[in-house]
């Protein structure tokens, strides 16, 4: 603590301080301001939870599943989309009986209707509060000459096609209530990092998200895209990122294996369990306490960064330049060079 004199020294400086340099003092002054006053908009919420009808899709099990549960217990009315039976049940569970289910594909117009029926019965004229586009898919995966288009739909079908209908079919519900959706992109939609439909049904998200939000203000419709890193969940489980690789590797024309080389494969399964144990958080509360946010805040944020890996190294280097991101990049995977050699080789002796 400090005695009268030490307090009126310290205040005779401040002042000295203050007329030497207004312009660093206001300045100063001016950031606190600002990050008090952002910090206090972003705390408020919004008011009558209770009477709030949220729709998830993709339930069954990670964000989605934790989400609901989390909602249900702060007194929102949810209604949770599984894709399968075993899912709803499940959830019910271990919840209560005020939590509905409803199963859902979002790649099947006629289920997605459905939905959109009971939906409409369950919140009358009140209109729907939320929707949150939680479902997707990661596989397939892998170089980009390793695919083809069939791969390429199987995760745009889910990601960005089924998102955009589940979201066109609930619209009129959400401007009913004046609501809010809570689309769910990735930090792959802000770099790709690589092949396969992911990261690119990702950065439609965004794209799809912006222009939404844009339309939708003169509605009072807020729309926010939740940006996770790398989390532990179904969609991202090793095994099932390895079962598709070698699915795709064994698939492979003799030309194509050549120009990677026979070890590059090893290699690139090396990468991918590296990169899930050090970028991968089991704590998948960082993404739904984002969701949570854009559901109950009165005034959402268009984005959010969940993880640390996305707030620290992914967001950050999106911003580089293309030659920097390309290096660090390039750092994280196997380089095929002994086999394009190998390749250029085989095409010289013929």
């Amino acid at each position: 603590m400090y005695d009268d004199e030490e307090q009126g020294e310290l205040l005779d400086r401040f002042k000295e301080l203050w007329i030497a340099h207004p312009a660093f003092m206001v300045t100063f002054t001016s950031v606190i301001v600002v990050f008090l006053s952002w910090t206090i908009r972003d705390s408020l919420k919004i008011r009558d939870i209770q009477q709030k009808h949220v729709f998830i899709t993709g339930c069954d099990s990670g964000f989605g599943n934790l989400l609901a549960q989390r909602l249900h217990r702060k007194g929102f009315i949810v209604i949770a989309a599984c894709l399968t039976e075993k899912g709803c049940q499940d959830l019910k569970a271990c919840t209560s009986p005020t939590l509905k289910t409803v199963i859902l594909n979002v790649t099947n117009p006629k289920s997605i209707d459905k939905a959109v029926e009971y939906v409409a019965a369950e919140t009358g004229n009140a209109g729907l509060h939320g929707l949150v586009n939680n479902a997707g898919r990661a596989t397939p995966i892998g170089p980009t000459d390793w695919l083809d288009m069939e791969d390429f739909h199987r995760v745009l079908d889910v990601n960005l096609i089924g998102l955009i209908e589940v979201t066109l079919k609930f619209l009129p519900l959400i401007k009913k209530a004046r609501g809010r959706i809570v689309n769910v992109a990735s930090v792959m939609g802000r770099l790709a990092f690589g092949g396969g439909g992911y990261c690119l049904s990702k950065c439609g998200v965004e794209s799809f998200s912006d222009s939404l939000r844009r339309d939708m203000q003169y509605f009072g419709v807020k729309v926010s895209i939740i940006e996770p890193g790398f989390f532990k969940t179904g969609v991202t489980s090793l095994e099932i990122i390895e079962k598709d690789l070698h699915r795709l590797w064994n698939r492979l024309t003799p030309d194509v294996r050549c120009s990677y080389g026979d070890k590059y494969f090893d290699k690139y399964l090396k990468v991918q369990r590296l990169s899930m144990k050090t970028f991968c958080s089991a704590d998948i509360s960082k993404v739904t306490n984002c969701m949570e946010h854009a559901l109950a805040a009165r005034y959402p944020r268009t984005r959010y960064g969940a993880g640390w890996d996305a707030k620290l190294f992914w967001l950050p280097l999106s911003y580089a330049p293309a030659f920097l991101s390309d290096i660090l990049l390039k750092l994280l995977l196997p380089r095929p060079l002994a086999g394009g050699r190998a390749l250029a080789k085989n095409k010289v002796d013929v």
